[in-house]
């Protein structure tokens, strides 16, 4: 059974796929914060904004693999539940996404894209591969599609992960009390070093999820 925190139906916000329509499935659980608050000052990441705690988001629950694709399914618009873009998301998906799971649904048609802080091994035949390290972490993930790297991080500098073997490579300005001070910083170490790309979260400008 898979523990499931949410499933909802949206435009992807950032990255390469930004903007096209997406399946996110939120698995419960991370190894790097327990996701309960109290906890957070001592967490491996502190600064994660996601609610990855519990099952308890919409739709959420434990599924099994033939529930959990019924329920995917029944989000996405009829004429486009034909080819249905999936965004495995935590928390940490890589702590239950196996390959039981990725072989069933990519049998009937899902194209899979997760998203992982890729200290964790991946089950084989997934699409789209996004890592995005974390400080005090060590990768084993060095290989995907894109690498997105929250933007400023004091233990993290974008040049650590320029040789790993990634597309795609972004900054993501960290989303604190400095937002638009570090928006300014990733713009500023791009023009330095256009081999990065920005993505902005532009799911919370327009105030989706």
């Amino acid at each position: 059974m898979y523990k499931v925190k949410e499933i909802y139906y949206t435009l992807q916000g950032e990255g390469f796929h930004q903007g096209r329509a997406a399946v996110f499935c939120r698995f419960a659980g991370c190894n790097l914060w327990s996701g309960i608050e109290k906890d957070r000052e001592n967490a491996i990441c502190k600064f994660c904004d996601t609610d990855f705690w519990g099952m308890d988001g919409e739709n959420g629950g434990s599924y099994n693999k033939e529930d959990l694709y019924k329920k995917i399914k029944s989000l996405v618009p009829k004429q486009s539940d034909q080819h249905i873009f999936l965004v495995m998301t935590g928390g940490e998906p890589a702590l239950q996404v196996d390959d039981e799971l990725v072989t069933y649904l990519k049998s009937n048609g899902v194209e899979i894209a997760i998203e992982t802080n890729g200290t964790l091994p991946l089950p084989q035949g997934i699409d789209w591969i996004t890592v995005s390290p974390k400080a005090n972490t060590k990768l084993i993930i060095t290989k995907g599609n894109e690498l997105k790297l929250v933007f400023p991080q004091e233990e993290n500098n974008p040049t650590q992960f320029e040789s790993f073997d990634f597309t795609h490579f972004y900054l993501q300005p960290l989303d604190n009390d400095h937002r638009l001070e570090n928006h300014d910083l990733c713009i500023q170490y791009i023009l330095s070093n256009p081999q990065w790309k920005l993505s902005i979260q532009s799911h919370k400008i327009l105030g989706i999820r």
